[in-house]
């Protein structure tokens, strides 16, 4: 059922939408026309953020500074049952998804996806939000200034999605 459903959900939406606006006498090229434009200027204006990013992240990887990170950080993160490899996780999946997936992909050839440590690699990055990307995506683009809250609220919500990805694996063992 589920994946019958699946194969008609979307162009069942874009019927829907085109069907709407063809009620509504909407002229729905147009309207599709100026929210691309409106993506686009969007795209623009963030575009100097994603790219310092995306190169703060790979020099960070390349000069082994992640390394460093795990092997400092290691022995205090052992504690609390998680090992030194997901330090570098944590700390890039913060910044950018992409470049944590490259980590994933490392610690998968390492340890095996079906292992505890691929197992919780896994959950860990379905619980947690690159907090700081969001952040400067969405704020530049709606020209936010004052951040009030939003860094330790994020903050917070990724320790308490690594502590709920290690309760999750626990109980999937």
């Amino acid at each position: 059922m589920l994946m019958r459903l699946s194969v008609i959900i979307i162009p069942a939406i874009i019927f829907y939408i085109v069907l709407n606006g063809v009620l509504n006498r909407t002229d729905v090229y147009d309207a599709f026309v100026k929210g691309a434009m409106d993506g686009l200027k969007t795209v623009v204006n963030i575009l100097p953020t994603l790219v310092g990013l995306m190169i703060a992240v790979g020099v960070l990887r390349a000069s082994g500074f992640l390394s460093m990170l795990g092997s400092v950080f290691g022995s205090l993160t052992e504690k609390a049952g998680i090992g030194a490899e997901f330090v570098p996780l944590v700390f890039i999946k913060m910044f950018s998804s992409s470049a944590a997936t490259g980590l994933v992909l490392d610690i998968f050839e390492q340890y095996g996806p079906d292992s505890r440590t691929g197992l919780l690699t896994s959950v860990m990055m379905s619980c947690t939000e690159t907090c700081f990307y969001t952040m400067s995506v969405y704020y530049m683009a709606a020209k936010v200034k004052k951040t009030r809250w939003t860094l330790p609220g994020a903050l917070l919500a990724t320790a308490v999605g690594i502590m709920a990805s290690m309760v999750i694996v626990m109980y999937l063992q």
